[in-house]
């Protein structure tokens, strides 16, 4: 179904379930935006949270550990037809790119609206408030829509027209145009207010922007301001993933069972298990091997269950949901030792250390980027970031075996066949 370029489709989800409990609020799906009060803006707010969370399915969030060499279909015999399995995936008609394209795009469609229901109210704190974290999320999505298609439209208001591509470096540049709004107006972070966006959740998606882009002395600065904060701190790897007040996220969806249709975990659980999953994808076992008993991450992020490897960050299964990791000060640690280089890797090394391993004392800057893409990898896994940190460094194409054009996505092929206007990408 078409989310993006007829806007006629979604405005049903403004009343929706809230991030502790379901709103008691009266339904304002059939309510003009022109006509919202300050109290329906909330509500509208609320159903942008949901929005964002819910639109692009439980897959867009492992995305990159699917075809980033982490994970393969469980039914696959062996992980020797891994780059088989990545091309698979990477194919105009694959489900997959057209529901993360839909649903980033119908994401974007809450966004808009309620950033244009915003321009027609008095000014105040609150508004302004709500403005940084609607522009957080517009920036949050095009950070997903740009690392996988690359240019993609850029749409400040919604549209019916059949609208072109943005270069990549046109959206990236948008991108820090709504981050840079969301610092300076979201709100202040407080003590275990990770649920909320805040300004320490924009900067930090920022630094992740910078680094994405080579912008490496700007990254680690945006890192280290998060990390020199003192609001968060490096906390037991259990608590992060077991929905239990921690120090570590900076910016999380609660993702509560009422409100969600989010449920990685049954992604990786055979039915078997008592958390009843449909195991779609298992570990590779070169991400098994990475684990080592020291590591205080081994058991929260894999285990084997009747001889089968599975990914245990998501456990509850069928029965429930589970936290959705957006910007935690793990990454920012990894952020800033990369960005630095070897003048980086005492924060390579207290990360290390806060898991429970010796440091490492890597010889050149060749292996030492390899060493902080390791621990990258090991922290950060079935977090959806694997593929990219390899595009982004130049090694997918090497380390994956993947053909050229594999280094982004395919537009989906509906997409191309509703509108003319799009180009697909180079040599699919």
């Amino acid at each position: 179904m078409k989310r993006i370029l007829i806007p006629a489709l979604i405005m049903g989800s403004l009343a929706v379930a809230s991030c502790s409990k379901m709103l008691d609020v009266k339904s304002h799906s059939a309510v003009a935006t022109n006509s919202l009060s300050e109290a329906d803006v909330e509500a509208f707010l609320t159903g942008v949270y949901n929005r964002v969370q819910n639109a692009p399915g439980s897959e867009s969030y492992i995305s990159f550990d699917i075809v980033g060499g982490n994970l393969i279909n469980s039914g696959a015999t062996s992980d020797g037809g891994l780059n088989t399995f990545i091309s698979n995936v990477l194919r105009p008609e694959n489900g997959l790119m057209s529901a993360a394209w839909n649903g980033y795009y119908s994401s974007l469609y809450q966004v808009n609206n309620l950033l244009e229901t915003l321009g027609r109210m008095s000014p105040s704190t609150r508004k302004t408030e709500i403005e940084g974290v609607v522009h957080f999320f517009r920036g949050l999505i095009y950070y997903n829509l740009v690392t996988r298609w690359g240019g993609v439209p850029v749409l400040e208001k919604n549209t019916s027209e059949k609208v072109t591509r943005n270069t990549e470096a046109q959206t990236w540049a948008f991108i820090e145009k709504e981050l840079e709004i969301a610092i300076a107006q979201a709100p202040a972070y407080t003590s275990g207010g990770y649920y909320k966006v805040t300004n320490m959740a924009a900067k930090a998606l920022m630094a992740r922007v910078k680094l994405a882009q080579g912008k490496k002395t700007e990254a680690a600065a945006l890192a280290e301001e998060v990390i020199g904060s003192g609001l968060f701190a490096l906390d037991a790897f259990e608590k992060i993933f077991r929905a239990t007040a921690n120090t570590e996220e900076i910016f999380s969806f609660r993702n509560l069972t009422i409100e969600s249709s989010i449920r990685v975990s049954t992604l990786f659980y055979t039915y078997a298990h008592s958390v009843k999953g449909s195991y779609v994808y298992r570990p590779t076992q070169e991400t098994m091997d990475m684990f080592s008993a020291d590591d205080k991450r081994t058991a929260i992020s894999v285990e084997t269950f009747q001889g089968l490897r599975v990914i245990n960050k998501y456990p509850s299964g069928q029965s429930g949901t589970d936290p959705i990791v957006v910007a935690r000060l793990g990454e920012m640690y990894l952020i800033s030792a990369e960005a630095q280089g070897l003048a980086g890797l005492g924060r390579l090394n207290e990360l290390r250390a806060a898991r429970g391993l010796n440091p490492v004392n890597p010889s050149g800057e060749a292996a030492y980027l390899d060493a902080v893409l390791l621990e990258r990898r090991k922290e950060l896994l079935g977090e959806g970031f694997r593929w990219y940190d390899l595009v982004r460094t130049g090694k997918a194409v090497s380390t994956l075996g993947i053909m050229d054009r594999e280094v982004k996505y395919p537009l989906p092929m509906n997409e191309l066949a509703l509108n003319g206007n799009l180009e697909q990408n180079d040599d699919y």
